[in-house]
């Protein structure tokens, strides 16, 4: 929760629009102020304070214990211009919450924690539990001092300066062992641990049970990933209580699917109680991996029988490929989410025109792999291919990466052995629609002119289809000097079904420094003036020239009792 303190009225105004945005995260501390700072402090993971910087600093010190406990504190001027990041930068997501704050308010978010100015990834903001010297490391890679990166096993990173060898030492493992001197541990989520038990089994026995287990084989409980079981044991509550106090999820898969998993030691217990002669190995196997602990049973003090079971799989790393859309062009049509892929990514992956529009949203060292026009297909293999290396990859394309662009060879490459996440991006038929007015009102169809991998056949039945269904048609890839005819004949599909004023809406460069519009009709259309940078939507039979703009109903019968009333 999000506590929200403010002061005066010009604060209470900013405030009450933050609380609007986000309703379910924050909540609003009123009252005189100090009571209202303390209350929140305790009661709230972080605080967005309406006051000066310096009330601030001075009502929270006295409640100050730990960086990693205490909650992120903000400071929103009156005037609502600047959202400064006071206390908890990474700890307490306050750099982020500052950011936040000003998409919401149009504030500048001030941040000035040493690794976020310049554009590093904190250590302790990379997703994993950190152990060792955060802040000598830290240092080392502000400074540019030589900082070696050992990682047993190739998870996903955001871009780090490291080098092989160095005084430093980022060190990426799941085993139990200490950070030494100028060393920061991060632990991989790369440990499953397949847990089974009787009916009523105390927490804390199935607790010391995987505990102990991790322990002897030297690895790290901070690397449990998750617990998982039968589905038959998914509110046994010695199971689930261990799970709660690991702080892990709880996986449960059914007893068919366990019973599918080849096990090396297999029970007729398990097999007569729930249906599969192994819970604790098969959930830990179901999904893959290698049984680092086969099978071992609790321990009681009181000679009685053991009531829990388990077994420890080490999964393999797994890649992330994120497919970005960047938008039409603009700045701010490149969506925050978007942002924040490009700014996670260690490896990018793009059209080299596209790479120049975000190459100042990149962190320090992150690996740049680009490509001219016609690559498209060897940039999906590559992308895949880093991905496949263990790589936190971003795979760029312009408007929507899923429309005509890279998702779908990109997916069409990769398969089950990594994580693809898409990142929705605006599409060059959605900037120009909003230049042109309303013309994607009603039902709307996309079509790409270029037959460059889709036979011309192909291309005009889908135009047909389209004039017969009166349906409006943006097109994509128009028209090139190697391409003249295919626009021209498309229009003339287009026009056995449609008057000659229909309007036409032609855009060029949407949302860009040099963008151009018109509204004109299909009879008027000269298609010597369109390129490969425009995008052509025709109207159908509904759709109006309405002061300049094109506008299609949102209906039919909308339209014919506007008539009627006329």
């Amino acid at each position: 929760m999000i506590g929200l303190i403010s002061a005066t009225s010009a604060g209470a105004a900013a405030r009450d629009r933050l609380a609007a945005a986000w309703p379910e995260r924050t909540r609003v501390y009123e009252g005189p102020v100090g009571d209202a700072v303390r209350a929140a402090f305790a009661q709230c993971e972080q605080l967005v304070c309406f006051l000066a910087t310096g009330a601030v600093v001075r009502l929270v010190a006295p409640l100050l214990g730990d960086k990693t406990s205490d909650p992120g504190v903000v400071c929103v001027d009156e005037g609502g211009r600047f959202a400064v990041s006071l206390v908890g930068g990474h700890g307490g997501g306050a750099n982020e919450l500052a950011r936040e704050v000003g998409e919401v308010l149009g504030a500048e978010p001030v941040v000035t924690t040493a690794t976020d100015a310049v554009g590093l990834p904190g250590l302790d903001t990379l997703g994993f539990p950190v152990e060792g010297d955060v802040a000598a490391v830290s240092r080392a890679l502000l400074d540019g001092e030589p900082v070696a990166l050992e990682a047993e096993s190739a998870w996903p990173l955001p871009a780090l300066k490291v080098a092989e060898e160095g005084e430093y030492t980022v060190r990426l493992t799941d085993g139990l062992v200490a950070a030494a001197e100028r060393e920061v541990v991060l632990r991989p989520p790369s440990l499953v641990v397949g847990v089974g038990a009787s009916k009523g089994a105390p927490v804390d026995e199935v607790l010391s049970l995987v505990e102990g287990v991790l322990r002897d084989a030297g690895l790290s409980a901070a690397s449990v990933a998750e617990l998982a079981t039968v589905d038959a044991k998914s509110e046994e509550p010695g199971i689930v209580g261990a799970a709660q106090r690991l702080g892990v999820p709880l996986v449960t898969y059914s007893a068919e699917e366990l019973a599918a998993v080849e096990v090396p030691n297999p029970s007729d217990a398990p097999l007569a109680a729930v249906g599969t002669p192994s819970v604790a190995e098969a959930a830990a196997l179901v999904t893959g991996g290698e049984l680092l602990v086969p099978k071992r049973k609790s321990e009681r003090a009181d000679g009685r029988p053991a009531m829990a079971t388990c077994a420890v799989v080490r999964r393999p790393a797994r890649g992330r490929l994120a497919v970005v859309g960047l938008g039409p062009g603009a700045r701010d049509l490149l969506t925050p989410r978007a942002k924040a892929e490009l700014r996670r990514a260690a490896v990018l992956v793009g059209l080299d025109q596209y790479v120049d529009q975000i190459r100042d949203l990149l962190r320090p060292g992150t690996r740049i792999l680009e490509s001219g026009l016609g690559a498209e297909e060897e940039r999906a293999r590559t992308a895949v291919a880093e991905a496949r290396k263990g790589q936190a990859v971003a795979l760029i394309g312009s408007g929507d990466a899923g429309v005509y662009a890279m998702a779908s060879p990109a997916l069409a490459e990769a398969s089950d052995d990594i994580d693809v996440i898409g990142v929705p991006g605006v599409t060059a038929a959605l900037a120009a629609a909003a230049i042109l007015g309303a013309p994607l009102g009603h039902d709307h169809v996309s079509i790409s002119l270029s037959d460059l991998h889709t036979p011309w056949e192909v291309i005009e039945r889908r135009v047909r289809a389209a004039a017969e269904a009166d349906i409006v048609v943006t097109f994509y890839n128009p028209r090139s000097r190697g391409r003249d005819w295919q626009l021209p004949k498309a229009l003339a599909i287009l026009a056995e079904h449609r008057e000659p004023t229909t309007p036409v809406g032609v855009v060029r460069n949407a949302s860009r420094p040099d963008e151009s519009s018109r509204v004109t009709s299909l009879g008027s259309l000269d298609p010597a003036t369109v390129d490969m940078m425009t995008v052509v939507t025709v109207g159908n039979t509904a759709t109006r020239d309405i002061a300049g703009r094109m506008v299609t109903p949102r209906g039919y019968r909308w339209q014919a009792a506007e008539e009627g009333v006329r």
